[in-house]
């Protein structure tokens, strides 16, 4: 199809300059038609829109993870980021428990910053993807 888009002018009414314009608008529209079924494709994939069931499943199958853990997750999933200081707020817990349930989210790998202090976000280590994404990551 590239090479087709390339193709020289047909006639007088195919475009102004040396190339097609014909040929260019039919590459044009493969081309988005192959970016829509990928992102269609890739979106079945990751399920995103069932991803809190998962993780609430990862919770409850973690020996590590307390409860009050998918609250802030989800705050994440939903979000983007937070600071770590809201995690009282966001677990409803008291600041020195929710400190140690958000240390534990981010020790198991689930959530990160790039500094010590900085803004959480999520984040999928491998061991997690199997739960997280199991129709990316087929169990063998």
């Amino acid at each position: 199809m590239m090479d087709y888009a390339d193709m020289p002018r047909q006639n007088d009414l195919d475009g102004r300059g040396n190339l097609s314009l014909r040929a260019l608008k039919e590459f044009t529209l493969w081309f988005l038609k192959a970016c829509l079924d990928q992102v269609t494709f890739m979106s079945g994939l990751f399920e995103i829109e069932a991803l809190m069931g998962r993780f609430k499943k990862y919770v409850a199958q973690s020996k590590t993870l307390k409860p009050e853990a998918l609250r802030l997750l989800e705050e994440a999933l939903m979000r983007g980021e937070y600071d770590r200081g809201e995690a009282a707020r966001i677990t409803g817990l008291p600041e020195r428990s929710a400190r140690r349930v958000l240390n534990d989210v981010v020790a198991e790998g689930l959530l990160a910053s790039a500094t010590q202090k900085g803004p959480v976000s999520l984040r999928f280590p491998t061991d997690s993807l199997e739960i997280l994404f199991p129709r990316l990551y087929v169990q063998a």
